[in-house]
């Protein structure tokens, strides 16, 4: 039946812009459907996205998919401008320097215990590196659509947006290390060596710092002379596209770019500005939001979870508990308060795009290392990209239950 679906959406050909009003429809309703059962509404999105995906109806094809892609990666900037313009000093010099203990704590845990966990089950080294590395990936887009559709504040709230904005950056950091030791162990004699692997995930952090304050003095110069609600978001948009556009091209980070821009923003402009680029942000965010999770969940291959196996229970539940137990320990050495420290790790489970990316460089890259590479790349992709629909589907669930228990959505 499926097949037959399959075969009579790609005969009829519909215009590209009447399959993004059906399934902008489907997935407001499916959201909607979410609220009796107290889910978040990008539950509903990606189911919906899911069964508009290859895995049932296939309206959603892979073709139509990546001439959408566009819509995902303005999604992702809007998310990262969103998490920097809450980073103010203030704010984390108020918290102290316990988040930056966090981020570190949270994300060598998750890499340790999943590193450890897949040595002990394969007894294969480079494959356990690469797994541990991919661990501390997390997707800021699903905890930063509860925080703001359940209009969360607080303390965790603000510790949320540090943790997510920042582990990105840390966690690519490891995966350049581990993934250079790895490949030298697969191939001893290769040309470069470590430390050569080591320095290209640096120069990318540096160089997505760089463009972030760059283009965030720019603006700075030309916000002087704006006073107009609208030609500020308009503004704010320009400079968006310009910091995605550069971290395409020159194989940036896209989130810390765009983070750094608004994070910059926040501590430098007058804050009659950023509270109007707030409210501009407010209307805009979930029709994002929105497209955002649609097309996440038409990416959930739902025929790639019977090939789980015991590879991705050992690295959902070694993540799982690197994150909560790395978060927990990290917020009683930086001594914060309770309710950080017992529901932190909950709201940073999500796991999706950065990972699912991490996985296809394995592949791509392991492949010319022979068949132990080939080997190693096929297991990654297949696991990754299976416990990334586990963690996308109850990583938004832990974070609204997270900040339930802390006390920070409004009744």
């Amino acid at each position: 039946m499926t097949q037959i679906l399959h075969q009579f959406i790609e005969r009829i050909d519909l215009p590209i812009l009447l399959v993004v009003g059906v399934m902008s429809f489907l997935a407001y309703y499916a959201g909607k459907g979410m609220k009796p059962i107290r889910l978040p509404s990008l539950i509903g999105f990606m189911l919906a996205g899911a069964v508009l995906g290859p895995s049932f109806l296939g309206l959603l094809n892979p073709e139509l998919q990546s001439r959408l892609s566009f819509l995902t990666d303005v999604a992702l900037a809007f998310v990262a401008v969103s998490i920097g313009l809450e980073l103010k000093l203030s704010t984390l010099k108020r918290l102290g320097s316990g988040v930056i203990t966090v981020i570190f704590a949270e994300s060598l845990f998750a890499f340790a215990l999943v590193f450890t966990s897949i040595w002990l089950l394969t007894r294969n080294l480079p494959m356990a590196l690469i797994f541990g590395a991919i661990a501390p990936a997390s997707a800021p887009a699903g905890t930063v659509a509860v925080i703001r559709e359940y209009k969360a504040k607080g303390s965790l709230t603000q510790t949320l947006y540090a943790v997510v904005g920042f582990d990105d950056g840390l966690g690519i950091i490891i995966f350049g290390f581990a993934s250079a030791i790895a490949r030298h162990m697969l191939a001893p004699s290769g040309e470069g060596g470590v430390l050569s692997m080591i320095a290209k995930p640096l120069l990318e952090i540096v160089m997505s710092l760089g463009v972030g304050l760059a283009l965030a003095f720019f603006f700075s110069l030309l916000t002087r002379k704006v006073n107009s609600k609208r030609d500020q978001f308009l503004l704010l948009f320009v400079f968006v596209m310009i910091a995605t556009g550069l971290s395409q091209v020159f194989h940036l980070s896209l989130i810390l770019t765009n983070m750094v821009l608004g994070m910059v923003m926040v501590n430098t402009q007058r804050s009659s500005l950023i509270t109007q680029l707030h409210d501009a942000m407010a209307d805009i965010m979930p029709l994002l939001f929105l497209l955002f999770f649609t097309l996440a969940g038409a990416n959930l291959h739902v025929s790639e979870l019977p090939a789980l196996g015991l590879l991705g229970l050992v690295y959902i539940a070694g993540r799982s508990a690197g994150l909560i137990g790395g978060a927990w320990m990290g917020s009683l050495a930086g001594r914060l308060e309770p309710k950080i420290r017992n529901n932190l790790g909950m709201g940073i489970l999500s796991q999706a795009g950065v990972a699912i990316g991490l996985a296809l460089i394995v592949k791509a890259e392991f492949a010319e290392l022979g068949p132990a590479g080939e080997l190693l790349g096929s297991a990654v992709i297949t696991t990754i990209s299976a416990t990334c629909i586990i963690f996308e589907l109850i990583g938004p669930i832990t974070t609204k239950i997270a900040l339930k228990r802390a006390g920070e959505i409004p009744v």
